[in-house]
């Protein structure tokens, strides 16, 4: 799910890239050292920084990320429609030869495994202890006749086999609501050069963003807002530059889904009082 603290996580990795491009352990390309982070200063350490940078010691300027009190709902209707996000392929194969099922791969979970078997399905839910001898012998003892030999069953000659599948899970993700909040990124530097050199790099950057990434896979449209620039009433030595923008981003629920290995068609037919008989199952 993206909540507003992935949205200021995500403003501050694009900033960070802005101001440090060649990663944080190189200088910065704005010309002066920067702490980049969500939420608001502490006024002694925003103070000590911004007066070594001045006097040519170890300083460095701020560039927050705040999110305002400013928000919207703009939620349309949404039915909880779930969409697969992530699919983990299944790590064993069941292979058919003549009376014999063989098991390979490597044991991993959750997964299952299952076989139909003269129109009837057997399943088994593998286990963290699991190894495929011990799958082939719970499948083995489900099925009448049936043996298991290490990773081999061997069914009896009466038995048909129509199907030997393994199938594991995934993600699925639904939209829950919508939302568009005010952020705003503040630069505190020690002189009105720093700020701008800080200040038009990011402005520039974000302007030309339209989707923001988020880290669960969805995007917030960005949207640019003002500018203000008030030095007026500031502490000697401290100025500062806000841009703000809105973020309008979804909520979405995750859920863990389990891939459909077996389908079971049930037919019947209606009676003339009006209750229904079933006539036959069918296993696919």
């Amino acid at each position: 799910m993206a909540d507003i603290d992935d949205v200021l996580n995500a403003l501050e990795t694009t900033i960070a890239g802005v101001v440090y491009p060649n990663g944080l352990a190189q200088p910065s390309a704005i010309g002066v050292p920067a702490a980049i982070y969500p939420g608001w200063p502490t006024s002694s350490q925003l103070d000590a920084d911004l007066r070594a940078l001045g006097t040519g010691g170890p300083g460095k300027i701020h560039i927050t990320i705040f999110p305002r009190p400013q928000e919207k709902n703009t939620t349309r209707y949404i039915g909880l429609q779930y969409e697969q996000q992530a699919f983990n392929a299944p790590t064993l194969v069941l292979t058919i030869s003549g009376q014999q099922v063989t098991i390979t791969g490597t044991v991993s979970t959750p997964q299952n495994v299952a076989l139909i078997v003269s129109n009837q399905a057997y399943t088994y839910a593998v286990q963290a202890a699991d190894t495929l001898a011990s799958i082939a012998t719970a499948l083995a003892q489900q099925i009448a006749g049936a043996t298991a030999a290490g990773a081999v069953i061997t069914l009896p000659l009466s038995a048909r086999i129509t199907a030997a599948r393994a199938g594991a899970s995934g993600t699925m993700s639904a939209l829950t609501k919508q939302q568009q909040r005010e952020v705003q990124i503040t630069i505190w530097a020690d002189t009105p050069e720093h700020r701008s050199a800080a200040a038009q790099p990011i402005d520039s950057a974000l302007s030309a963003i339209t989707w923001l990434q988020l880290p669960d896979g969805t995007s917030g449209r960005l949207r640019y807002v003002s500018t203000p620039v008030d030095d007026i009433n500031q502490k000697a030595n401290l100025y500062r530059r806000d841009l703000l923008y809105t973020v309008e981003y979804f909520t979405t629920n995750t859920i863990t889904a389990t891939e459909v290995i077996v389908t079971e068609q049930t037919n019947s037919l209606t009676m003339p009082d009006g209750s229904t008989e079933i006539i036959s199952t069918t296993y696919q």
